[in-house]
């Protein structure tokens, strides 16, 4: 990407500030937006490599845009800006070609390693294909591009080379509930949750795709996913 003109869109002048402090820092050219409307707008006007969209906003929230976006221009990588507790918004935020997100409150330091992830996402070495923190990056690449079978390959990839990683397990969750395939959904789900009790994703996830009591498919959250 040689482009690094960097959109913010949030309703909160707080957090646009803080924002484009961040990316001013990082030597990006920040602009922001108000709304949604004002939003898409700018994207008419001024070429963007990222943008930083915020869920809820009053009017057209963050998912209509992003929905938009994803329609006339794909080529913008999206990072959501969620609040805490938003899994379903997250979820179908990714079946909408998501780049990433960035949960509030946020640091600087945080705001800093996301961009760069997202940014770095276009010029990776796909002969490094052996290492995990790749694959993941490869993963959420292709979901970028709206491509969950590739996402899931590099996914299945990366778990097999770190078995022991919730997070991976969380990932292919996704990506198997994105396909509509619920029930292995709720076994990545479930294997992320039994590596890592403490890791939130996986179990904020089950709860939400499982009832209330978590037995859906006669599965047991406290158990080992491979016993029988």
């Amino acid at each position: 990407m040689t482009n690094k003109n960097i959109l913010i869109a949030d309703d909160e002048k707080n957090i646009r500030l803080t924002l484009s402090m961040a990316i001013e820092e990082m030597g990006f050219e920040p602009d922001t937006a108000v709304n949604g409307e004002e939003a898409l707008k700018k994207i008419e006007e001024k070429n963007f490599c990222i943008m930083l969209l915020d869920i809820k906003m009053p009017g057209m929230d963050g998912m209509q845009v992003l929905k938009k976006i994803s329609e006339s221009r794909p080529d913008i990588r999206v990072i959501m800006i969620t609040a805490h507790g938003t899994v379903d918004s997250a979820v179908e935020a990714m079946k909408l070609g998501a780049a990433d997100f960035l949960q509030k409150p946020f640091t600087p330091s945080e705001i800093r390693d996301v961009i760069t992830r997202v940014f770095n996402r276009e010029t990776l070495d796909t002969e490094r294909v052996n290492e995990y923190d790749t694959l993941i990056e490869l993963a959420k690449q292709q979901i970028g591009n709206r491509k969950f079978d590739a996402a899931k390959e590099f996914a299945h990839k990366a778990a097999a080379l770190e078995p022991g990683r919730p997070e991976i397990f969380n990932l292919l969750g996704v990506l198997y509930e994105i396909a509509g395939n619920k029930e292995d959904a709720v076994k990545n789900y479930r294997t992320a949750y039994w590596i890592d009790p403490t890791y939130a994703p996986s179990k904020k996830n089950l709860e939400r795709i499982t009832d209330i009591h978590g037995f859906a498919f006669g599965i047991d959250l406290g158990k080992n996913p491979k016993e029988k």
